[in-house]
């Protein structure tokens, strides 16, 4: 089988490279208005970029019907955010925020999940998030034009919360204890909890 992208349509593309580009860790992403209301949306389409300085980059893709989400336009008014992971005990709340609330009703509200102040920034982090970060705004670059087009979105981290309870003696965060959840095609996710060892060669 051979795929043209340019064949076929921008909903058949992405749900192809959503399965194909799997799994995907989930960037749980909090931002906040001008006015002082949170958001906070799951956003799949992320991962580092580097550690010197440390940076993260997420995908924000335009809506199926032309519009641009929450995220992003809270990003242009307070350049900003925070990325809490996801556990397995958070699955479903997480996959409550991807529901599309009115511009101005907050999840943490709508969905009763509890919001912890940042300390160097405005937007709040998840409270019960096992690791999360604090960034700042570094670049917003856009991708495509229309419907299912995207603004990639660089950010520094300023700040990193871990949970005591999921470090290490070396003071790594511990794979099991985080049990992160990834994304797969469709509405299938994973767990993290199975892993193995390759040594790189020398």
């Amino acid at each position: 089988m051979r795929v043209d992208p340019s064949e076929i349509s921008a909903r058949k593309i992405y749900r192809l490279m959503t399965f194909a580009i799997a799994p995907r860790p989930i960037a749980w992403v909090g931002t906040v208005s001008q006015a002082g209301v949170t958001n906070l949306a799951p956003f799949s389409f992320f991962n580092g970029v580097c550690a010197s300085p440390p940076t993260v980059i997420f995908s924000c893709s335009v809506r199926r019907d032309g519009s641009v989400k929450d995220t992003l336009r809270n990003l242009e008014q307070v350049p900003e955010f925070t990325i809490s992971t996801v556990s397995f005990a958070q699955g479903e709340q997480m996959n409550q925020t991807s529901t599309e609330l009115a511009y101005g009703d907050s999840e943490f509200d709508t969905y009763q999940i509890a919001a912890q102040p940042s300390e160097r920034i405005a937007p709040p982090r998840v409270q019960q998030a096992k690791l999360a970060f604090e960034c700042t705004l570094q670049q917003l670059i856009p991708v495509g034009e229309g419907p299912l087009s995207a603004t990639l979105v660089l950010g520094r981290v300023v700040l990193v919360h871990i949970d005591d309870s999921v470090i290490d003696p070396q003071g790594d965060p511990m794979a099991d204890r985080l049990d992160l959840i990834g994304r797969m095609g469709g509405d299938g996710y994973c767990r993290t909890r199975e892993q193995f060892t390759l040594h790189r060669p020398k």
